[in-house]
C-alpha cells in the first residue's frame, strides 16, 4: 500500500447486493432525501441504538443522552 500523506487515510468501503436490493436501497434513500451511503449509515446507527440502548464496551452514548430501555454498560 502506498504511503499516505499526513492527515489522510485510505477508506475502502464496499458491499455486495443483488440488483433488486440496490434498487430498494436507492428508493428508500431517495424517499428520505439521502444518498445510498447516508441511508446505510442511518440504518446502522438506528439498529445499533435499538439493540444497545446503553451502548456497548467500545461505543458509549454521548454525555447527557437520554437512554430509554436497556441499561448502561458498566465502565
Amino acid at each position: 500500500m502506498a504511503k499516505q500523506k499526513k492527515n489522510q487515510r485510505a477508506v475502502v468501503r464496499s458491499f455486495s447486493a443483488a440488483p433488486r436490493e440496490l434498487e430498494m436501497l436507492e428508493a428508500v434513500a431517495h424517499y428520505h432525501g439521502l444518498s445510498k451511503s447516508g441511508m446505510i449509515r442511518a440504518l446502522v446507527r438506528k439498529e445499533f441504538w435499538r439493540i444497545f440502548p446503553g451502548g456497548n464496551e467500545q461505543i458509549r452514548p454521548v454525555e447527557g443522552a437520554r437512554i430509554v430501555g436497556g441499561e448502561n454498560v458498566d465502565d
